[in-house]
């Protein structure tokens, strides 16, 4: 019962927090909008990690199932995706949350400027959120990940096939996939000249 009791604590605890890490995003986006005339992002996806996934993920890590190492082993019980139409939205996101007061960054990964082996890219920040309970406020560790529509439609394929071969993935799928991740990276760096193309004749005709 004591355990049960914890895992519930624990799971309200996570729930709190992906609740204020989703509120003070969405804030940030609509007071950049406001100011800027412009939303850089697409969508916005949140997920909190079931105890199961976070049980199979400290079994593969070596790790006791516990309360315990749940919150000191797995960092990405909150998750937060957010998605992007250009390369340079990305890196205003991250700016964004860098100068918020009310998230604080203590890992970073830039996947983009360089990508995993597999050829994912995607730029990771480690956040902590401050959830305010009864007994006192509780820093939770959460995983945003900030990536473009084209950098997203490539890693829900990818995760497809890991699922479908059981991270035994096939040398020509894997190659082909490293091919396709090089094509979407170059398609990225086309659509971001074609908007500042677009932002340049804008421009010139307001002056008009």
């Amino acid at each position: 019962m004591e355990d049960s009791k914890e895992l519930e604590a624990l799971i309200l605890k996570y729930t709190a927090a992906l609740k204020t890490l989703e509120t003070q995003i969405n804030i940030l986006l609509q007071d950049y909008e406001q100011k800027n005339n412009y939303n850089p992002v697409e969508h916005i996806k949140s997920r909190l990690k079931s105890y199961d996934s976070a049980s199979k993920k400290l079994v593969s890590k070596g790790y006791e199932v516990t309360i315990k190492n749940i919150e000191k082993h797995v960092h990405d019980m909150v998750g937060l995706r957010i998605v992007c139409s250009f390369l340079s939205d990305v890196y205003k996101i991250v700016e964004l949350i860098e100068n918020s007061d009310q998230i604080t960054i203590h890992d970073k990964e830039d996947y983009i400027t360089n990508p995993k082996d597999s050829g994912y890219s995607s730029y990771h920040l480690s956040v902590y959120v401050p959830v305010y309970l009864i007994d006192g406020v509780h820093l939770v560790e959460a995983e945003i990940q900030i990536r473009t529509i084209a950098m997203d439609f490539w890693a829900s394929l990818d995760h497809k096939i890991i699922y479908k071969f059981q991270g035994n993935i096939p040398k020509e799928i894997r190659e082909g996939m490293q091919h396709c991740a090089e094509d979407i990276h170059n398609l990225d760096k086309k659509m971001l000249e074609l908007n500042k193309e677009m932002q340049t004749i804008k421009e010139d005709k307001e002056v008009i």
